[in-house]
């Protein structure tokens, strides 16, 4: 299951999404997340510690947390600031950290967390405004390698149809 996450208040790009997906049979769930309460992550490390696998915020994010769990790919759809995802994408990503242990291997020459589950969720970006694409690309590569998973890319709103070839 493919699960996209609209942090924007420009609801015409997962309409868009929504056609694209129709048409080749794609099963997606799409989550409307601009007017959720989302807050920032405060690093209390509850969801390694105290509550493993939960967030101690208890907000709107506990229903996303749940569906990334289960879902083969997690798709952002995030506003810009200052060149780069603007908070409510960069929170979106940042609480996702229950899935991950506090413990730590090598893989390779680069030290990672442990999963805490065996399913992998890819995480791939469409964004609008100004940002430096090949930046965000690899912010968005380094992201998914954390959580042994694969980036699908960074699309630009413009590029819906490139990111939805992408989704399988």
């Amino acid at each position: 299951m493919i699960l996209i996450v609209n942090t924007t208040s420009d609801t015409s790009i997962t309409e868009e999404i929504r056609r694209c997906i129709d048409e080749r049979s794609i099963e997606a769930e799409i989550v409307e997340a601009a007017s959720l309460k989302i807050s920032h992550c405060i690093g209390c490390n509850y969801c390694w510690l105290k509550t493993p696998g939960e967030c101690a915020i208890k907000d709107d994010y506990e229903i996303i947390l749940k569906k990334v769990i289960h879902s083969d790919q997690l798709w952002v759809i995030s506003d810009t600031a200052l060149g780069f995802l603007d908070h409510k994408g960069k929170n979106i990503f940042d609480r996702i950290l229950p899935i991950a242990t506090m413990y730590l291997k090598f893989k390779g020459d680069q030290m990672r967390h442990v999963p805490r589950y065996d399913k992998r969720t890819d995480i791939g970006i469409i964004y609008t405004g100004d940002v430096e694409k090949e930046y965000l690309e690899r912010w968005n590569v380094r992201a998914a390698l954390n959580f042994e998973s694969r980036s699908l890319g960074c699309f630009a709103k413009d590029e819906v149809k490139e990111a939805v070839s992408c989704m399988y």
